[in-house]
């Protein structure tokens, strides 16, 4: 096409400069060469978009043009000045530069402690008023420690109300015990309903048969219902004697989920899948709020601190029906 363009196409190309298009979209919009659609729009005093974030334009420092006393219009000529008048001040970081460059120190010691990206960004809005978005450190995170691929699992679908799955997460957060005066590592029990992944997450000193069964107990009651099934793996606490077909509960355990009318689904040995979605509940827990913190006290814990056992409220009647949980 030739670089002299009629009054209408001129208008086209000048009033979408004007609305901030880019060069190339002009182009493609108007069939006029982006060289061009440049030149004229830089000839008009119009910013040219480059190709970089939106808002982002190619600053010219001065633009001259040339007249013409030719009766046809010739493409206007760009010639740039030096001023001296006005100093443009530096940037604090370069466009391409990630906001979160300032912080690489930050991120990737809490890398180290293995923090993910959620909490580190979570870190670093709450400690030092960051105000980029959470996509520009979860780049930032994945140019640090690479990308692996997900692996593919099979999904479980459940009705509400049908299933709930538990299970202990080790490698707690530390916790300053009152009596001792000395961080505990603590334990973390997880219940998660198998249709909408509503959790209860709930930290202990210790596990014992009686706790584990207790544990269900406030679970239940802290969500206002019960299941039908609990899927869980073969720990002492819950399981005597591991089987495919028969295996032996813990007496304690199946008199209190028989109380409330559920029936436990013990996995098979070495298939965590079967209960990935409390496995992902905790690795959540463990890596987002609690990874690498330290407590002084109970109260600061994110999750309740269950501080020691009580009497199981064994007489008393069922919550509500299994159905009503989702």
């Amino acid at each position: 096409m030739s670089n002299v363009l009629d009054d209408q196409k001129q208008q086209q190309v000048l009033g979408l400069g004007r609305l901030g298009w880019p060069v190339r979209r002009i182009a493609a919009a108007t069939g006029v060469d982006r060289a061009t659609a440049r030149g004229y729009l830089l000839g008009a005093g119009i910013p040219v978009r480059g190709r970089g974030r939106p808002g982002e334009r190619a600053a010219k420092s001065a633009i001259s043009v040339e007249v013409s006393t030719d009766s046809m219009l010739g493409k206007p000529a760009i010639g740039e000045t030096v001023s001296t008048d006005a100093v443009r001040p530096a940037p604090t970081r370069a466009p391409s530069a990630s906001a979160c460059e300032p912080y690489r120190e930050l991120i990737v010691e809490a890398l180290g402690h293995g923090r993910n990206a959620v909490a580190i960004w979570q870190d670093l809005v709450d400690d030092h008023g960051f105000s980029a978005r959470y996509a520009s450190v979860r780049r930032f995170v994945l140019k640090l420690r690479g990308t692996a691929p997900a692996e593919a699992r099979v999904i479980i679908t459940t009705a509400p109300g049908e299933e709930g799955q538990v299970d202990y997460g080790d490698g707690g957060p530390m916790v300053r015990d009152r009596s001792t005066g000395k961080y505990r590592r603590t334990r973390l029990f997880v219940l998660t309903l198998g249709c909408s992944r509503k959790s209860v997450r709930l930290l202990v000193w210790r596990s014992s048969a009686q706790i584990w069964a207790e544990l269900h107990e406030r679970a239940f009651r802290r969500l206002g219902g019960t299941v039908r099934v609990i899927v869980l793996d073969n720990l002492k606490e819950g399981v005597l004697t591991p089987d495919i077909y028969d295996p032996a509960l813990n007496p304690l355990y199946r008199d209190v989920l028989a109380h409330y009318g559920v029936v436990a689904l013990p996995c098979r040995v070495g298939d965590p899948d079967r209960k990935g979605k409390v496995e992902a509940g905790v690795g959540h827990a463990q890596k987002t709020p609690l990874k690498g913190k330290r407590f002084e006290s109970p109260e600061e814990a994110p999750f309740s601190m269950v501080p020691g056992t009580s009497r199981l409220a064994a007489q008393s009647p069922p919550l509500v029906k299994p159905s009503s949980l989702s």
